[in-house]
């Protein structure tokens, strides 16, 4: 897959990358699979990834102003 930004390939890489959620609601994700650009640095999150990543933070604790979870694949 190519990246949309550059048009160069894009590598599987696993990170952490923070999602904000509300103005005072942070939840970064440890471990992350994500798509990246070596170019660029733009990333991609895979679809069957997204969809886990929205289960996850459906079930987030949403009192918490910054909540660390680790992505286990």
């Amino acid at each position: 897959m190519n990246c949309h930004t550059c048009g160069t390939s894009l590598n599987q890489i696993v990170t952490d990358l923070p999602f904000k959620l509300e103005q005072k609601r942070i939840v970064i994700f440890k471990d992350l699979p994500v798509l990246q650009c070596d170019s660029c640095g733009e990333f991609l999150l895979e679809d069957v990834v997204m969809a886990r990543v929205e289960a996850i933070l459906n079930r987030a604790n949403t009192e918490t102003e910054l909540e660390i979870l680790r992505y286990a694949a």
